[in-house]
């Protein structure tokens, strides 16, 4: 009697099954991926319910959101040379050198138009990433120490600029207005961060720039054979970097207007946190939606906490930043690990598809 037996399984499929088993991820690592937005939402559920009659409010939304516009372009700059695996710890700084120079014109040179000193500015911070890439690039100084040591260096001048003072009054009405006005109830210098989100977004993502960067991040020497100009890709990105730090200042002289030596060094360690944070979101990688998720999903969640234990709490936001970036920082090598995991699981699958049936 014939019986009809399922035909034995092609070695082919498989190992295109194995394949297809490798790729698939955990739940788990599906949420983590985004865990951020996660997160804010869980803040605002709990401190809607805890506080409803000032967290819940548009006011607050704005203020904090206007609050951290700064903040956010500050790790959008730390960002850049991130993905080339750069290091720009001088981020801060350069923010602070921006301001101070602003500040500085607007009271010495009065007549001077303020978006004449704001491109001048630009330029002054291009120059200062510049001298950072040599320092890395030509005489082999790790990033880390580099921008560090350059980072100190930005604040001696900020204190000689300064006189060691605070600077106020520098600019008039109309220049405050272009950072403290809304446009249709929105802060416009969110406005002005979403612009900057979006042409970096486009830049890293979508362009040969961007794969380049990212090619220099993953393997230097790899994207050195492969005929990139790697040295020149990381001066390029420390400029920008440096660039985007001194927005950060020009946008901080329209929303404040005054000076003060720790403005710029204090926004060092949150704009690290978001984007540490960050890189284990969406794309398991440093990104700039991630890390704008991430820094505003940590802001509105220490805005919770002083909004429900009082004004006391200043040591709320320290201790909130300093624990989310340990995190941050032990969720992102994990990713690292599973994806590099992930990819010799799917190589060896692939390499077990080309082998011959027969073999």
């Amino acid at each position: 009697m014939r019986t009809n037996a399922p035909a034995p399984e092609a070695p082919s499929t498989r190992n295109l099954k194995s394949a297809s088993a490798s790729q698939r991820q955990p739940l788990s690592i599906t949420i983590g991926r985004y865990s951020a937005l996660i997160l804010w939402v869980g803040f605002t559920v709990l401190f809607g319910i805890l506080r409803p009659d000032t967290f819940l409010t548009s006011v607050t939304w704005r203020l904090t959101i206007s609050e951290g516009v700064v903040t956010a372009v500050v790790a959008l700059a730390f960002l850049i040379p991130l993905v080339a695996g750069v290091y720009d710890l001088s981020v801060g700084a350069t923010m602070g050198t921006g301001l101070v120079l602003m500040n500085w014109v607007g009271i010495n040179h009065p007549g001077v138009p303020l978006w004449l000193a704001a491109l001048g500015v630009l330029l002054a911070c291009a120059f200062v990433g510049l001298c950072s890439s040599i320092i890395i690039v030509r005489f082999r100084v790790d990033s880390l120490i580099a921008t560090l040591g350059v980072s100190q260096v930005l604040l001696a001048f900020q204190l000689f600029m300064s006189e060691n003072r605070q600077m106020t009054g520098a600019f008039d009405d109309g220049w405050l207005d272009l950072g403290t006005r809304q446009v249709m109830g929105v802060p416009i210098v969110a406005l002005y961060l979403l612009v900057l989100a979006l042409l970096l977004w486009f830049v890293l993502e979508h362009t040969p720039v961007g794969r380049h960067l990212r090619a220099v991040g993953s393997n230097p020497e790899a994207a050195r054979l492969a005929g990139l100009g790697v040295e020149r890709l990381i001066t390029g990105s420390l400029m920008c970097s440096a660039m985007v730090g001194g927005l950060a200042g020009i946008i901080f002289s329209m929303k404040v207007g005054t000076y003060s030596s720790s403005i710029g060094p204090g926004l060092l360690f949150p704009a690290l946190a978001a984007v540490f944070f960050g890189a284990s979101q969406f794309a398991r990688r440093p990104n700039v939606w991630g890390t704008l998720i991430a820094y505003f999903a940590l802001a509105f969640g220490v805005k919770g906490l002083q909004l429900t234990f009082g004004p006391g709490t200043f040591w709320i936001q320290p201790l909130f930043q300093g624990a989310t970036l340990l995190i941050a920082v032990a969720m992102a090598s994990r990713v690292v690990g599973q994806t590099r995991r992930s990819r010799r699981l799917q190589k060896d699958a692939e390499q077990g598809t080309a082998t011959p049936t027969g073999s």
